[in-house]
This record gives structure tokens, C-alpha cells and sequence, in this order.
């Protein structure tokens, strides 16, 4: 794979916003916000909470660790979306009996029924983006790719960042 950055461009041009992947992928999930933001409102979520609910109807009882896994999200944000799912008595939280540090979370049986209204999410996304599904899930492929490219950049750095005897 060539890693290479080229040249040809002239330097400036590297710092012109509309050249930044970064900013394409953040009004990109600017936009799919606003989109889910209707149509989540329908159920009575926020997309955070609609990830974790998108967890737990595929996964069902999961530790919050996992939870946390599974959404890239450390305990610091995903307690306050748990609290907030529970308090709607869409999830419970309960400590583990083989292990107190651990809490479970789980569907209650108004979550479990939830999906089947959600089930139409997914279809209405599709159908906003303009793209078929096969575009969609090479979209997916390629953003996953970038995403495991860019993790394994982060570690790297922080590795040279803690290497001894650097200034």
C-alpha cells in the first residue's frame, strides 16, 4: 500500500478547508445527526441513546464495559446515556452477581418492543442518502478501513510520544 504523500499539490493548498477529509467526514456527520435527530424523535431517543438501544437489541445483556467497546465511548459518557434510557424505563442496570465492579445492562421489555418501531430507521437513512446499498456498504467498508488506519496512527504516535529519552 503507498503511504506516500505527494508533492504536487502547492503547500497552501493542503491547508484549504474544503480539502480537509476531516471536515468532509464531520459536516457529513453534521448532516446524519440532523436527519436521525427527526427521525429518532419519533421514539423518544437521541442518536447516543439509539446506538446504545442498536447494541443491545443486536447483543442483549451487556456489561456497560462492552457497551463501551462496542460504541468507542468511554464509562465518563456512556453512565449519563444509561441513566437517562433507564429513567425513560427502557433499559435496567444491575451489578453483576459474579463480579460487583461489573454492571449489566439490559433491555426491559418496553426497550425489547422499541425495536420493532425502529425497525423503519434504517430504511429512511438509506433512503435520505441518495446511494444504493451496495454504495452504502462500500462507504462503510472504506470509513472502516480509515477508521483501523487512523487507530493504528494514533497509537503510533503515542508511542513515539512516550518513548524515554525523547525531548
Amino acid at each position: 500500500m503507498n503511504t506516500e504523500v505527494p508533492r504536487s499539490a502547492p503547500e497552501e493548498d493542503w491547508l484549504r478547508l474544503d480539502g480537509q477529509i476531516c471536515f468532509s467526514l464531520h459536516a457529513a456527520s453534521r448532516a446524519f445527526n440532523g436527519v436521525y435527530r427527526v427521525l429518532l424523535k419519533e421514539l423518544g431517543l437521541t442518536y447516543p441513546q439509539y446506538l446504545v438501544m442498536l447494541v443491545l437489541w443486536e447483543h442483549g445483556e451487556t456489561p456497560v464495559k462492552r457497551l463501551g467497546e462496542h460504541l468507542r465511548l468511554d464509562s465518563g459518557t456512556l453512565s449519563p446515556l444509561l441513566k437517562r434510557l433507564e429513567a425513560a424505563g427502557l433499559v435496567r442496570r444491575e451489578r453483576s452477581a459474579r463480579d460487583e465492579r461489573s454492571v449489566q445492562v439490559r433491555l426491559t421489555a418496553e426497550g425489547a418492543a422499541l425495536r420493532e418501531r425502529a425497525s423503519e430507521v434504517p430504511r429512511r437513512i438509506v433512503s435520505a442518502t441518495g446511494f444504493t446499498l451496495d454504495e452504502i456498504r462500500d462507504l462503510r467498508t472504506r470509513l472502516d478501513r480509515l477508521t483501523s488506519a487512523l487507530d493504528a496512527a494514533a497509537l503510533d504516535a503515542a508511542a513515539l510520544e512516550e518513548t524515554p529519552g525523547r525531548p
